[in-house]
């Protein structure tokens, strides 16, 4: 089987993304927020050992925001209009000086000059754009040499029970805006086929260890030197 085909015809389309995620949107902190609460709060915290100036791609309603605080500068895009407009209604609290800009903006095309940024941080994001290749080559632009990009999703089990479930599962995921089929090796083969990144991290985050969390180191430092993190229960 042409495996990198495959996986490329189960890509999610833009048109797809925005319908699902404008249905998810008023009811995004309430369902996804305790689910994701784990898996979120350990891409935060690898985000803020990598630096201080942070790229949120597919910042959502803005829950990140609470998991940083003075010292750092938080920016945010979105596909999504009523997600960024959540987002805004968070900053507008006052609550969370330390975010300077939400953007309704294209991960596949990112307006932001090259090195802005110690750290891209995307949280249940990659397995859902529509070129997830194209987006990572963008998150590695706009990282200075030596910064991150901090992944955190569910990853493909690729054998076993689990793979068969969610092999099924996926016939019916897309349409909420899902792609459970989506595997590591993707990501692996991103970083050695790039060139400029490496993979330097890829640790398990509770429940159960369902989510993986995985560094990227941008060259042009020593990415030898970069310290795993421990697995988040």
């Amino acid at each position: 089987m042409a495996h990198g085909l495959d996986r490329e015809s189960k890509d999610l389309d833009r048109d797809t993304m925005e319908r699902a995620y404008a249905r998810w949107a008023p009811i995004y902190d309430a369902v996804c927020g305790p689910l994701f609460e784990k898996g979120r709060r350990a891409a935060t915290a690898a985000a803020k050992q990598a630096g201080s100036r942070i790229l949120e791609v597919g910042v959502g309603t803005g829950l990140s925001f609470q998991d940083y605080g003075p010292g750092f500068e938080i920016y945010g895009i979105d596909l999504s209009e009523p997600m960024i407009s959540k987002a805004r209604e968070r900053i507008a609290t006052g609550a969370f000086p330390h975010v300077k800009e939400v953007s309704v903006m294209d991960a596949h095309d990112l307006a932001y000059p090259d090195n802005m940024f110690d750290c891209v941080v995307a949280q249940f994001v990659i397995t859902l754009v529509e070129r997830p290749e194209r987006v990572l080559d963008e998150c590695a632009r706009v990282i200075r040499p030596g910064g991150e990009i901090i992944l955190v999703n569910h990853l493909y089990s690729e054998k076993g029970l689990a793979a068969a479930v969610e092999r099924w599962f996926s016939k019916h995921a897309h349409t909420f805006g899902l792609r459970p089929e989506f595997p590591f090796q993707r990501l692996k083969d991103w970083a050695d086929k790039n060139g400029g990144a490496k993979v330097v991290d890829r640790s398990f985050v509770g429940p159960l260890g369902v989510y993986s969390l995985v560094r990227f180191r941008k060259l042009g430092a020593d990415v030898a030197q970069a310290p795993p993190l421990a697995a988040v229960g």
